[in-house]
């Protein structure tokens, strides 16, 4: 007969570190999750956590079965109402494998066919931003810009149990226990010594051995009492995020404003730049990002008007290349910053205003900036500022371009343009 019982309450960090071998073991499910669900957020609503679901077919454990004949009481780990030989009630509705955890409808006609489980903000902006890097990064000036990175700081007596470091914790343990328990050990060799000494000697004294004996036995009780290890002993692996210092950086981001772009196009260009934005200060500790809305005339704006001002107008897409342009001579000396530049537009343009974007770019702005990324945002075919940039992408290794066609093709495509290249 055998019987199991686990009354253990979990420990303070248990559950932490079940939860990230989970993250570990699901991660391009819960990636995949996350792409599905940023799609469906507000403009305004990208750096809060996440309900993320699993179809249960993805989450299959191995488990362990029972052998054939004997008797066997269990109560199962976490348990803390029952004891040995209570008896549970039988569910209502029955039992047995299957039903509505598996995919399957219960009886009233509901079921469930995924896992679903809450991920923090932290959590999700990790997964979210995994592997991304602005791209052509050089260090020019050890100035402004730093990016973190994790390090090893030594031992903390905190911590998961999954940093714990074993060698560190049994050396406290040894050094520990030493302690306590030199001074009865060296008692005890006195102990011992003497009472070899009384068996030697002639005649025998009786009572003086059992008295030393006695001692002896209580002493050995009391060292074996020491815990072989104790919390006191435990110590743990520490990791901090280190800044590291790094070259300058600047982003430009450009956006299209103009009456062409309806207020889901613009939408779109709004999520591209906020998922760009966090992408930067999660990073980076310090960036400077340069915002340009333009139709007919281009403006330098905040972080407020860029996202919000309700201006339109007409369209001439070079006014926002010059004045890039003239931005960059001004505050950013090329030979010290990194730039970056993305634009985001429809692709609508004045017929005789394309080939000057074309030669704003291919002669004052790639040969000084690390990399230029254009999305063009519609649903139709490519218009007139694509066809030009195309010839720009054969010649110029740091500039690229992508469409975005549906609000699902946000997220795939900015993790396109900065995915760290191996």
């Amino acid at each position: 007969m055998t019987y199991f019982i686990d009354r253990r309450l979990n420990g303070k960090n248990k559950s932490a570190v079940n939860r990230q071998r989970f993250l570990r073991r699901y991660k391009s499910q819960i990636k995949q999750s996350i792409s599905d669900a940023i799609n469906k957020r507000s403009v305004t609503d990208v750096e809060s956590g996440e309900s993320v679901s699993i179809p249960t077919e993805d989450i299959n454990e191995p488990f362990f079965q029972q052998g054939q004949g004997g008797h066997r009481n269990r109560v199962h780990p976490g348990n803390d109402q029952f004891i040995q030989n209570d008896r549970v009630e039988r569910p209502q509705g029955g039992g047995g494998s299957g039903g509505a955890g598996e995919g399957q409808a219960s009886q009233d006609g509901e079921g469930s066919d995924e896992f679903v489980f809450q991920i923090s903000k932290d959590e999700y902006l990790d997964l979210l931003f995994e592997d991304l890097a602005l791209p052509n990064l050089r260090k020019t000036q050890y100035q402004q810009l730093t990016e973190f990175k994790t390090h090893r700081a030594g031992y903390s007596a905190n911590g998961v149990p999954a940093n714990i470091s074993i060698v560190r914790s049994l050396r406290n343990s040894l050094a520990r226990r030493t302690a306590m328990t030199a001074g009865k050990r060296r008692e005890l060799g006195s102990l011992e010594e003497e009472l070899a000494l009384l068996q030697n000697s002639e005649p025998a004294q009786l009572l003086e051995e059992d008295r030393l004996r006695k001692e002896i036995l209580e002493l050995r009780q009391k060292i074996e009492k020491v815990p072989f290890i104790d919390t006191f002993d435990l110590r743990y692996r520490n990791y901090e995020r280190r800044p590291e210092p790094s070259s300058k950086a600047v982003m430009f981001c450009l956006m299209d404003v103009s009456g062409s772009m309806d207020q889901a196009t613009k939408d779109m260009a709004k999520r591209f730049y906020i998922l760009l934005y966090l992408f930067l200060s999660r990073t980076y500790k310090n960036v400077d990002v340069v915002y340009i809305r333009h139709h007919t005339q281009a403006k330098e704006v905040g972080e407020q008007e860029f996202f919000y001002s309700q201006e339109t107008g007409g369209t001439i897409v070079s006014s926002a290349l010059k004045l890039m342009d003239e931005i960059v001579k001004e505050r950013y000396n090329p030979a010290q910053w990194n730039i970056y530049a993305a634009q985001a537009s429809d692709g609508d343009n004045w017929a005789d205003d394309s080939p000057l974007c074309y030669d704003l770019l291919a002669q004052k702005l790639l040969p000084v900036v690390r990399y230029y990324c254009y999305i063009e945002i519609t649903r139709r075919a490519h218009q007139t500022l694509w066809r030009q940039y195309e010839s720009l992408q054969e010649k110029f290794e740091n500039f690229t371009m992508q469409p975005i066609r549906e609000q699902e093709d946000i997220y795939p495509v900015f993790r396109e343009l900065f995915h760290t290249k191996v």
